[in-house]
């Protein structure tokens, strides 16, 4: 019978580990046959079960790929041993030091085994007839023996995704009624703590740009639930307080032509109260001379207040006076910038100001400021956002 070695070549110890590993691989696996490439992606979808990372997996899929068949079987020879040069080539150019730890790791992990040779070269003695008498290398029937292991962790992985992207919707749908039936109200001057409202809003937007937990979702949608509660308790204030106006009042709710909703949201068209509809090139304040796709680019917080992807700047004076309210701009500090600057350098403001938003104290206050600047020809957007694009701590008016 011929000795499979267990022990590493060198100066690596032998571990408890290692002689557990060695003994698993003696017993038959519970999976006997799998498609190779099947079992990497069910793995690199349950990688944080096996606390590997994506470079890991990278090198893993170089070493599979020395397998001569798609799958991998139990009555084949599972061991690879390309030199590091062919493996780096594979690994996409990965320095051999930097292999060596990625290779450590997936020994680590139990999902690769070392077969070392005596002078711990990987290397292949053939027979007469040209098969395979005995290799060196790596060996892969660990994925074997943890691939029923794998496809449960990678299904549980699914799920797990599923419930996140399910809860991150019922999120984002709470947030969008509120934010659209608090700036109805607050643009309709009904009585409320208007801005109050939308700074909590703003606070459960900045927390969904984290990556959360499914535990931090629910904490967020019951907070988002309370404040569109608190906006629906006003606004039913003000319909009873209401009489003969019933119907008018069905059908603003019914309506879900875009057109009439923006008109809704944005009652007062007079001076810089604008919804973009009746945008109109203004002789006085030039069109930016930063191209829109560059601003967005440096400003993607807009992109999830844009009806679609902006095509003009129409679309993004639109997006801005519809977050402007989100961020404690009043609309007497919103049509004072359009006023100043122009619709479409107040937009751009606007813009860098929710990019930076974090950083900002009073954002009215600011615009305020920029846009008196600009009333005396001493402010430009052009600045801002190449700060922007350049880094992230490096913005300034």
């Amino acid at each position: 019978m011929e000795h499979i070695t267990t022990t590493p070549f060198g100066r690596r110890p032998v571990t408890a580990g290692l002689i557990e590993q060695a003994m698993a691989l003696q017993a038959a696996p519970e999976v006997t046959h799998i498609d190779k490439w099947e079992l990497l992606r069910d793995l690199c979808t349950a990688r944080r079960v096996f606390e590997v990372s994506d470079r890991d997996l990278a090198v893993l899929n170089a070493l599979v790929s020395f397998h001569p068949n798609a799958a991998l079987s139990d009555n084949d020879n599972l061991i690879v041993f390309p030199s590091n040069v062919a493996l780096s080539e594979r690994a996409h150019g990965m320095a051999e030091s930097t292999l060596r730890r990625h290779l450590a790791a997936l020994v680590h992990a139990g999902l690769i085994a070392r077969h070392d040779s005596p002078n711990g070269k990987r290397y292949v003695r053939r027979g007469t007839d040209g098969e395979i008498a005995r290799a060196f290398g790596f060996d892969l029937r660990p994925l074997l023996h943890s691939a029923a292991r794998i496809s449960e962790a990678a299904k549980q992985a699914r799920a797990d995704q599923a419930l996140l992207a399910a809860a991150r919707e019922r999120l984002s749908l709470l947030k969008r009624d509120a934010l659209k039936l608090a700036l109805y109200g607050q643009e309709s001057a009904l009585p409320g703590d208007w801005e109050g409202l939308l700074a909590a809003l703003m606070t459960v937007h900045k927390q969904m740009r984290r990556k959360l937990t499914l535990v931090d979702l629910s904490d967020l949608e019951v907070e988002a639930s309370r404040i569109l509660g608190d906006i629906q308790a006003l606004l039913m204030m003000k319909t009873e307080e209401m009489s003969g106006n019933d119907d008018e009042s069905e059908r603003q709710y019914q309506n879900s032509k875009p057109d009439t909703l923006e008109s809704e949201l944005c009652p007062r068209m007079d001076k810089g109260e604008i919804d973009g509809s009746t945008l109109q090139p203004d002789p006085r304040h030039p069109l930016p001379r930063i191209p829109l796709a560059l601003i967005l680019k440096a400003c993607p917080d807009i992109l999830p207040y844009c009806e679609r992807e902006p095509g003009d700047w129409r679309d993004l004076v639109v997006a801005a006076g519809y977050v402007r309210g989100m961020m404690g701009i009043s609309p007497s500090a919103w049509q004072e910038a359009q006023e100043l600057m122009g619709p479409e350098t107040a937009a751009v403001t606007v813009a860098c100001i929710l990019q930076r938003f974090a950083e900002i104290n009073s954002p009215g206050g600011y615009l305020r400021s920029l846009a008196g600047k600009a009333a005396l020809g001493a402010f430009s957007p052009g600045p801002m956002v190449m700060a922007l694009l350049n880094g992230p701590n490096r913005a300034a008016a």
